[in-house]
């Protein structure tokens, strides 16, 4: 088969925009792709219904660690690769070419399944609110392909431009948080405050598995700091900070948000509580304003997440475009640096999702929303743990000045941890979905991941037989584009 016609060196198609996000914008990003709100009002609610566990605080808490620690080697190896597809170039330089792109096709199934997932969540919530407000009965997916249409065109304009609107989205959504926090707080059921919930030793009573799992999944989305690299001002120094600062804000609202509300209604009441209201539990501790505030900031959250997955679903679709592993019109930028192509592709798997589900006329919530969404979760989090063990092989070969802390020991620590939580959310899947006993979704779902690795392992032995040129620049990110090559001797040590 003849190889696409390469990319021109220098090219504008050939990179992003460089030097265009600072650390509010990287940090931006990555709050909008965790969504906040949405896993303080779902996220942490639906953990402590399904659990019953208390210490879910505790719970969000022992993650952020563990991924704090994943971060010391994904963050050192930010700064040797810059790539608008992280996971899969990290994954390519350690673990080889054709772990790269089955690690490339699982982000891209896993971003997918986020993105469009979303909208089966604001939909139906636009719709009920729209109803109970204003007594006006629309068809939730009305409000779903009216969401699509802005972040269509947001995804194709200057990215600068989605990061002042996510930032705006994001500051206002974090302050109706700590709002309705501080409101539920000053408020404890039968005038007593207690840590117990705080207490990680709760963990180990039942329960622990689809505890943790649930926490992993809330922080899903953090991961994406180094996907912005190559348009980050000073990289080396944006990526790590915005990286950490999320990390830590994100623990500290989820941590303080479940604790508050075990507080506010009781340890002893909070699972049933959560379980009859839901997103209400946490809305419900503050008055009639932060109430209404809340509620509309779920769906601002939501619209947020879903601008932000889908710009991570381009930078894929982009960064395999670009070294012709996909078609090589993925990896084509116009003048203000986005992917047009690429971008627009996403937006119509989101288009067909939306379509699909209405025509079906499947529940939103659960069939797109819920489950499309846990799906994705677990496929980050299998991700992470493919990264941190390429981590390790990448610094054996090249240590670049990197301390052992941050090439061996870290690392080898977040990867353990990670197999385990993996494990974990397999083992649980089906309690995470909804169910009392394993289901054939449960075993289903997971498993589309395995397809696409093995489709991504036989796609890139393919490349290598039919295709050496463009074998040989997987993962290479900018310089497949360039032709330059410091890393020929290293890329060619993969494969022994």
């Amino acid at each position: 088969m003849a190889r696409n016609a390469p990319v021109a060196p220098g090219s504008v198609t050939a990179a992003l925009a460089h030097d265009r996000l600072g650390i509010p914008s990287v940090a931006y990003f990555v709050l909008a792709g965790v969504a906040p709100l949405t896993v303080t009002a779902g996220v942490v609610t639906t953990a402590y219904a399904i659990t019953g566990v208390t210490s879910i605080p505790a719970a969000f808490i022992l993650v952020a660690i563990v991924l704090c620690v994943f971060s010391v080697g994904y963050v050192a190896m930010s700064r040797h690769i810059s790539n608008a597809g992280a996971f899969y170039a990290f994954i390519s330089r350690g673990l080889g070419r054709e772990a790269g792109v089955a690690g490339a096709l699982i982000a891209l199934v896993a971003y997918n399944l986020l993105q469009v997932g979303l909208y089966g969540m604001f939909g139906p919530t636009l719709e009920a609110f729209i109803q109970q407000k204003a007594n006006v009965d629309i068809k939730w997916w009305i409000y779903a392909l009216a969401a699509w249409a802005v972040v269509t065109v947001l995804g194709l304009v200057r990215v600068d431009l989605s990061g002042k609107v996510l930032g705006v989205l994001l500051t206002v959504e974090l302050i109706v948080i700590v709002a309705l926090s501080i409101y539920g707080g000053v408020h404890p059921a039968g005038n007593h405050v207690s840590f117990h919930t705080l207490n990680p030793s709760d963990l180990t009573k039942g329960g622990i598995g689809a505890a943790l799992a649930v926490a992993v999944l809330g922080y899903v989305g953090f991961e994406q700091s180094p996907v912005y690299a190559e348009e980050a001002k000073n990289a080396k120094r944006t990526i790590p900070v915005a990286t950490y600062l999320s990390l830590i804000l994100i623990m500290v609202v989820y941590a303080g948000a479940s604790w508050v509300m075990a507080e506010h209604y009781g340890d002893s009441k909070i699972a049933s509580v959560a379980g009859q209201q839901g997103p209400g539990t946490l809305f419900g501790m503050g008055n009639d304003f932060l109430n209404n505030a809340g509620q509309v900031l779920f769906m601002t959250s939501l619209f947020a997440a879903a601008l932000a997955f889908h710009n991570a679903c381009w930078r894929y679709a982009f960064s395999l475009g670009r070294e012709q592993v996909l078609p090589v019109t993925l990896g084509r930028t116009g003048a203000n640096g986005v992917p047009k192509f690429a971008s627009a592709v996403q937006s119509a798997i989101g288009l067909a999702a939306i379509v699909i589900y209405a025509i079906g006329g499947w529940n939103p919530m659960t069939d797109l929303f819920f489950w499309l969404g846990t799906t994705g979760g677990f496929g980050i989090l299998i991700l992470l743990a493919l990264t941190s063990a390429a981590v390790i092989v990448y610094f054996a070969r090249n240590p670049g000045g990197e301390n052992i802390w941050r090439r061996l020991i870290a690392p080898a620590i977040s990867a353990v941890l990670l197999v385990i939580m993996v494990y974990l959310v397999a083992n649980n899947f089906s309690t995470l979905l909804g169910y009392t006993s394993p289901s054939v979704a449960g075993k289903i779902l997971p498993s589309l991941f395995v397809v696409a690795a093995v489709v991504g392992v036989g796609w890139a032995l393919y490349l290598r037989a039919d295709r050496p040129d463009t074998y040989a620049v997987i993962g290479l990110g900018p310089e497949a584009a360039t032709g330059q090559s410091a890393s020929v001797g290293e890329l060619a040590e993969e494969n022994v």
